[in-house]
């Protein structure tokens, strides 16, 4: 399995995230864009995704929702500003128990020998937010839902 690498440098109003998956470029993007798999990775396994809205374009909006086994709910969405195939996806970000937090995402695709590298870059509006954000368990979550994706693309994709 591969590790997930998280940076949050201090002062900075940044998250980097870096993975390495074992599959190409264009089949990460493809199941990274792909509504009906999201709920398959996105997330901790301790909490079922339910997409009520993907529209994976500039412009189109997204919006999940998350449920735990007592029942409560967290929900997530934001804008697409760009969609590069297979390159990029530039989005916004919201978590909607704190509204007003929005930050920017960046996520680039780069293959490396059938193999791709995915970098996040998360700007948040201040170091203060990005900090709020760390202090939720955001590594631990990122870094399951990256070996969930490596999970699920080795098995839609394997071979």
């Amino acid at each position: 399995m591969l590790k997930t690498n998280l940076t949050a440098e201090p002062g900075k109003q940044e998250i980097i995230i870096i993975h390495h998956f074992n599959a190409p470029r264009d089949m990460v993007f493809k199941a990274y864009t792909n509504p009906e798999l999201i709920p398959h990775w996105w997330g901790p396994k301790r909490l079922t995704t339910k997409v009520e809205q993907m529209e994976p374009r500039p412009g189109g909006q997204w919006r999940f929702v998350q449920h735990d086994s007592e029942g409560n709910e967290y929900a997530f969405h934001g804008v697409y500003h760009e969609v590069a195939r297979p390159e990029r996806v530039i989005y916004t970000f919201e978590f909607e128990g704190t509204p007003g937090h929005v930050l920017m995402e960046t996520v680039t695709f780069k293959e490396v020998d059938s193999k791709t590298m995915m970098r996040d870059i998360s700007v948040f509006q201040s170091v203060e937010d990005r900090d709020e954000m760390l202090k939720t368990g955001m590594e631990e979550g990122a870094s399951e839902s990256m070996e969930r994706f490596s999970e699920l693309l080795s098995k839609v994709y394997a071979g």
